[in-house]
This record gives C-alpha cells, sequence and structure tokens, in this order.
C-alpha cells in the first residue's frame, strides 16, 4: 500500500526516522527513506497521513535527514512513498538503508561551513576594527548602513531568487511593528559594537561580549519572569567576574569604549528575549535568514537619517576618500558582503551542528578571533586581562552546560 503525505508545517522531533508509529487499530509501521536524495539544508517537517484508517490520524515521520520527503511537495501539496521505501508491522524487523550513508562528505561539508562561519566572523570584526581605528574611517553609523543594505540585497537575492529557504511573509501589521521594534534594537547592538571598536582593542571588545548570558538572564527575568535554577544564576558570577578582572588588567582600557561595549552587548541579549516574547506564536516565528531578510531594510531606514545627521557629510568625505584612495570602496563593498555571510554562515552551521556542537564552536570563536587580532594589530595585554577573558568564557561554558541541564 502506498502512502498519501500532506504537507502541514512546523517542526518534528529528531531521530525518529525509525521510529514506530501507531495509526488506528493499535498497528505500527516503520518507515526507511534513502539519505542519498536528502540535502542537508532541508528542514524535518510534519505531515498528516491518510490510508486504510482515521484521516484525523496525524503523525511525524523524519529526522535531518528524512525530512526530504515531505519537503519535495509544495504547501498543501502530496507525494506518497515508492513501494522500495519499507514499510514493516514487525516492530522489532531491522531495515537496512536503501543507499549506503555519505559520511565522508557530509562530514566535509560540515567542516567547510564552519570554516566559512569562522572566516566571515572573525574577518567582519578584524575589517571593522581595521576601518574604524587603524585606517581612520570614523563613521560607525554609515559603516553599519553600508552592512544593512548588503544584508537586505544578498537576503532578497538568497530567498527570492536562489531559494535558500522558503520565503515567509509577514502577516499582519502587529507583526510588522515587532520587527519594526527588533530591527531598531539590533541597529542599536551593532553600531554600539562599531563605535566601541574604535576605542578598545578586539580581544577586550570579545572579553564584554561574552558577558551575553549574563544580560539575557537578567531581561529574561524582568521581562517575563521567568527563573532559572540557583546552578544556573551561579555560573553568571565567573562571566562577571572574569571581565571585571580582564578591565583592571586591560593596557588599552578606554572607559566611554567600555560602556558603549557594554551597552551593545546588553541590547544584543534585549534583542535575543524579546524575539522569543514577541515572535512566539507559532504563525509570527521567522526563521533567521528571513528575519534579516525584513530588518535589514527597517535598519537602513533607521540608520540613514542618524548618519546624515549625526555623522556630517560622510557621504562627501567618503568620496573624497575614494579619490585618494581607492581602495576604501573595496574595503567598505568586501566589509559589507562578509557581514551578510556572517548571517548566512551562523544560520546554515546552526542547522548543521548540533545544539552541543554550535555551543562549542561559538565560545572557541570568540578565543579564535582574540588570538588573530592580537597577532595583527600587536595590541599589548596582560596576563591579568587573558586570566579574566579565560574566567568568562569558562562561566559561558558552564552556564550553557548549566541551561541544558535543567531543560
Amino acid at each position: 500500500m502506498d502512502w498519501i503525505l500532506i504537507l502541514i508545517s512546523g517542526k518534528v522531533k529528531k531521530h525518529v526516522m525509525r521510529g514506530k508509529y501507531s495509526f488506528g487499530g493499535g498497528r505500527s509501521y516503520r518507515v526507511g527513506l534513502p539519505p542519498l536524495l536528502i540535502l542537508p539544508s532541508w528542514r524535518v517537517q510534519k505531515v498528516q497521513c491518510f490510508g486504510n484508517w482515521s484521516r484525523n490520524d496525524s503523525k511525524v515521520i523524519g529526522d535531518n535527514r528524512g525530512s526530504m520527503v515531505v519537503k519535495a511537495a509544495s504547501e498543501g501539496g502530496a507525494i506518497s512513498l515508492p513501494k522500495h521505501w519499507p514499510l514493516s508491522k514487525d516492530p522489532e524487523e531491522k531495515l537496512q538503508d536503501p543507499v549506503p550513508r555519505m559520511k565522508g562528505s557530509s562530514r566535509f561539508f560540515t567542516v567547510g561551513l564552519v570554516a566559512s562561519w569562522y572566516s566571515s566572523n572573525i574577518g567582519v570584526l578584524l575589517l571593522n576594527k581595521y576601518l574604524l581605528s587603524n585606517y581612520g574611517f570614523k563613521y560607525p553609523i554609515f559603516l553599519t548602513m553600508c552592512h544593512m543594505t548588503a544584508c537586505s540585497l544578498f537576503s532578497y537575492v538568497a530567498i527570492a531568487w536562489m531559494k535558500v529557504v522558503p520565503l515567509q511573509t509577514i502577516r499582519s501589521r502587529v507583526q510588522f511593528f515587532k520587527i519594526s521594534a527588533l530591527s531598531l534594537i539590533f541597529c542599536v547592538s551593532v553600531v554600539f559594537g562599531n563605535v566601541s571598536l574604535r576605542y578598545l582593542p578586539v580581544s577586550f571588545n570579545q572579553a564584554i561580549g561574552a558577558t551575553t548570558p549574563f544580560f539575557t538572564a537578567v531581561f529574561a527575568y524582568l521581562m517575563t519572569f521567568k527563573r532559572e535554577a540557583w546552578l544556573t544564576y551561579l555560573t553568571l558570577v565567573p562571566v562577571v567576574t572574569g571581565v571585571i578582572i580582564a578591565s583592571g588588567g586591560e593596557p588599552s582600557f578606554h572607559l566611554f569604549g567600555f560602556i558603549i561595549c557594554v551597552a551593545a552587548t546588553a541590547a544584543r541579549a534585549l534583542k535575543s528575549v524579546l524575539q522569543g516574547i514577541l515572535l512566539s506564536s507559532e504563525g509570527e516565528k521567522l526563521n533567521s535568514m528571513n528575519l534579516l531578510l525584513y530588518m535589514a531594510p527597517m535598519a537602513v531606514v533607521f540608520l540613514l537619517p542618524a548618519t546624515l545627521i549625526m555623522e556630517e557629510n560622510v557621504v562627501g568625505i567618503t568620496l573624497a576618500l575614494a579619490r585618494d584612495d581607492s581602495k576604501i570602496i573595496w574595503y567598505l563593498l568586501f566589509n559589507s558582503a562578509l557581514a551578510y555571510f556572517v548571517n548566512l554562515t551562523n544560520f546554515l552551521v546552526t542547522k548543521h551542528t548540533s545544539a552541543l556542537t554550535l555551543q562549542v564552536l561559538g565560545n572557541a570563536k570568540g578565543a579564535v578571533a582574540v588570538v588573530v587580532s592580537i597577532l595583527i594589530f600587536r595590541n599589548p595585554v596582560s596576563v591579568t586581562g587573558m586570566m579574566g577573558y579565560t574566567l568568562t568564557v569558562f562561566g559561558v561554558i558552564l552556564y550553557s552546560d548549566a541551561k541544558k541541564r535543567t531543560k
């Protein structure tokens, strides 16, 4: 018998590709899907199954590998399982994959993604520092607007033309205003982060940025009254203590840069908490790529008047710089493109790695950025500062582990 699958929407629990599915009458079936036909970018889906039983039976099949079965159908469309895909009434019967898994190529693909993620993240951070501090381009708002313009254009191309992810539309005016609020906070966090790079070395900037979990926990408590386990809060002590130690031992400490960087970190945490609150309903949830598609143009609208008012004649100055040194145009174009690829690779790495792997990679990324920046910019560092940063990262790891255990 062929099964008819109707695509609904939503996420599916992982690791259930070979699970048993009980339908009407208490009968159990198991489904095996050919991995060779499965693209890693496809997301698991929920499907409704129609057979000889009740039409109200709704079951979940597939995992990150098996999701292609329903993704191949358009929304509301239908496909059927070919006969060579095994259906077994015996729950103990061992199913063999119709095609051998390509573990080697999948691992190579993941390593390439992680390398791209690291390169784009560290590259845009170092190039921002170079432009705003070393090169002398002292216009962080205009630089951020260039980033957001590139994100707008590339997001449209990736989603509307290349179909990297399905397009999710804004469904109401309320949702539009919610995304606008998130975009405004996003602008503040990015602009403040770029401003701080004018005054602080990348190593100290990253140490402060590592305290994001502390601000996330504070905002989550204040805005949602969500309380974590006492052990989770305890792990935030080394996070904050490490930054205090790093501040005391930072040879290039700048009070204004420090305050702005703390504000940028707090704004980043606030956006994360607000996003969970404002876009919590199923009808309003957007994946990060679609959210960027809508937030980036809104950010340009916010940043354009800000840069014209606060960074007077920035366009004329940039053109004058370009006449003297055309490299500034290439720096801005390359930097803006990198800013988009930071978001793209972050989305893809999140999709193709486990939560634990992503957590470890994220912590290591900050450390790699610190080492690379010290090697490139030769900024002075102290043993006390490095000890403080290490303590902060250690606290972040403990915090992440505590959060995982309490779930």
